[in-house]
């Protein structure tokens, strides 16, 4: 692992505001950011462990442990919210017995909230795995979590 940090932080060093790559890399590297990393990283670019750990907490992308094998990431932006968007996220709790935020006890599914997909016009929204989907209901929510598939096999 320590030869690893190494590379991504000498790989951006001298990049202006290199914090930010840095850590966009570390996740990249090891889909998360071990809070361990603080001390190394705030001695490596001469700042102090509050800075870094400041920016690590600010952006809400940035994970420190890592997320589930699937990563659910529920709109609750207005415009998702206004056509059912809360509902939604209810029932997404219930189906993987967690919170958003929390990623299920057998490390399969992470539930997350963004506050804008995009997809306004289709809300609510939802993506899965990276991929966008829209004008969501429980059951197809149901069948991307659990990879289910109607009648027609599709999803």
């Amino acid at each position: 692992m320590a030869d690893r940090t190494r590379a991504v932080i000498d790989a951006h060093r001298g990049d202006r505001g290199a914090l930010l790559p840095i850590l966009h890399g570390l996740q990249a590297e090891f889909g998360y950011l071990d809070p361990a990393l603080v001390p190394v990283l705030a001695k490596e670019l001469n700042l102090s462990r509050a800075d870094v750990h400041g920016v690590i907490t600010f952006y809400p992308d940035f994970r420190s442990e890592p997320a589930g094998a699937m990563v659910v990431k529920l709109c609750r932006a207005e415009a998702c919210q206004s056509v059912g968007a809360d509902k939604l996220v209810a029932f997404a709790e219930q189906l993987l017995g967690g919170k958003l935020g929390q990623t299920t006890s057998d490390g399969a599914v992470t539930l997350e909230q963004v506050f804008c997909l995009g997809n306004c016009a289709l809300g609510p929204a939802a993506q899965v795995d990276g991929l966008l989907y829209g004008r969501l209901d429980e059951g197809r929510l149901e069948t991307l979590i659990t990879g289910r598939t109607s009648e027609t096999g599709h999803v």
